[in-house]
């Protein structure tokens, strides 16, 4: 089991949370996904590690961006 916080930019609202933790949902191996709107933090739970730039590209799918 893996597990990796990333920073989200531009999170403003419920909504923006559900659709950045359904995007980041459909990437092969992640097992959840929480999202907490206040500090944009999102946390991936993976049965292995994932690739940085499959959550990037998922955050930027849902129209948002992953902080360095």
């Amino acid at each position: 089991m893996s597990t990796a916080t990333y920073t989200v930019a531009g999170m403003t609202c419920g909504g923006c949370a559900g659709t950045v933790k359904q995007e980041v949902g459909r990437v092969a191996g992640v097992t959840a996904v929480d999202v907490e709107l206040v500090g944009g933090k999102v946390t991936v739970t993976s049965d292995a590690p994932i690739d940085e730039a499959q959550i990037r590209a998922a955050v930027e799918e849902a129209g948002y961006e992953l902080k360095a």
